[in-house]
């Protein structure tokens, strides 16, 4: 700092009151960390949180019922309404003309000759097991008989949202869910977020959200109520991975990710363009918001991060970095506001600070340790000095 302290002519009492305001500014800074109690886990422990919580969702996935997956991804099962296509070929009367059957409320089909036929909740080859029997050996010796699924009845529901192409889509019977209903619509876009909401237009009041990307969720998806003709699906867009850092760093606001994009807490920093220089920041504290609503702050030691010696964790979205005030940067501010500056600004001197500190120590023939070092150990004046004279030279 260049210029003078003041233009008094008892330093020593200069001095004592500096030593005063410094050790006010550490009695204070001491005072306000005394009564301040750290609620924040630390970074190990957090570790385990996650790893515990990945340890509960396979365990959910491993005790999962018999999968409504095998009922609905299954061989179709005909249903009242589906057309059938059948073509039977015999030795007696070689192949017999085309026959089509409309599946009845009652799950029958009605052939010549014999009559219905059960065939609601079947698959087509066993459909065609069951033609065999009634035509043999009753009409004809032997058989061969293939059943296609014609026409089948449809269900038409209206998906909209992050998808391909919305609109309606026509589900047969064994389709009727949320699933198929997606993949009808040509399957999510790239700004889906894999949540889906079902709304039933029959009973306004009766919706569900569910997250397609967990299995859990999927199974639960499946083992609701058939889709009926109208319902409708909304698949929800991602919102922009957002995530806030603020506190002891150049810039803080909130950074606005690409949806899935993976965020460091390095790299968060150095989106901020990093820390404060004027003082010495050395840690963070990670906010979280759980599953259950409840908030989690985690201690990191940006240093130990920084040389690799911890973890660079990954930030979730709506993840909030914050670099918190500690003693040595409240001490360090407190000293370069009250002062360096208040000193330099408001009042002239003929001496500079760090002459003023070493005088007593140089008149007295030197040797032991000067006054700098016992009041300015860390060198702030000699920096606020140098910064003093930057700032003081005239504009070209």
């Amino acid at each position: 700092m260049s210029g003078n302290f003041c233009n008094i002519k008892d330093e020593s009492v200069f001095g004592f009151r500096l030593a005063a305001i410094a050790a006010s500014a550490v009695g204070c800074v001491l005072l306000s960390v005394a009564c301040h109690r750290d609620n924040r886990i630390t970074l190990k422990q957090f570790l385990a949180i996650q790893q515990e919580s990945r340890q509960s969702e396979t365990n959910k996935i491993q005790a999962l019922p018999p999968p409504e997956v095998d009922r609905h991804l299954g061989p179709y099962k005909v249903g009242p309404g589906d057309v059938l296509r059948v073509t039977l070929t015999s030795a007696q009367a070689n192949t017999l003309p085309l026959m089509q059957a409309r599946v009845g409320r009652n799950g029958t089909i009605d052939l010549p000759v014999v009559g219905a036929i059960a065939v609601g909740g079947k698959e087509l080859e066993d459909i065609e097991d069951a033609i065999r029997a009634a035509y043999v050996p009753r009409v004809y010796g032997e058989a061969v008989v293939l059943v296609e699924l014609a026409a089948p009845e449809t269900t038409d529901v209206l998906v909209v949202g992050a998808v391909t192409v919305p609109g309606f889509v026509h589900l047969r019977r064994t389709e009727r869910n949320m699933l198929y209903a997606i993949v009808g619509a040509g399957g999510v876009s790239g700004e889906a977020s894999g949540r889906a909401t079902l709304r039933r237009v029959r009973h306004p009041a009766d919706t569900a959200t569910f997250d397609l990307t967990d299995p859990v969720q999927v199974n639960e998806a499946l083992a609701m109520a058939p889709l009926d003709a109208g319902d409708i699906i909304a698949v929800d867009a991602a919102t922009p991975n957002t995530v806030f850092v603020g506190g002891l760093v150049n810039r803080a606001a909130p950074q606005i990710y690409p949806p899935g994009a993976k965020v460091s807490a390095l790299q968060a920093l150095a989106g901020a363009y990093g820390l404060r220089t004027d003082v010495t920041p050395t840690e963070g504290t990670l906010i979280r918001r759980m599953p259950d609503g409840t908030d989690i702050h985690v201690k990191l030691n940006l240093g130990r991060i920084t040389r690799g010696e911890e973890p660079n964790i990954t930030l979730a979205a709506g993840d909030i970095l914050w670099v918190p005030e500690t003693i040595g940067t409240k001490v360090q501010d407190f000293i370069n506001k009250n002062i360096f500056l208040r000193a330099g600004v408001s009042l002239t001197y003929n001496v500079s600070g760090i002459e003023f500190l070493n005088r007593a120590s140089k008149q007295g023939g030197g040797g032991g340790t000067n006054q700098q070092n016992a009041f300015d150990p860390l060198g702030f004046l000699g920096r606020n000095a140098l910064l003093q004279n930057i700032n003081s030279r005239p504009t070209p």
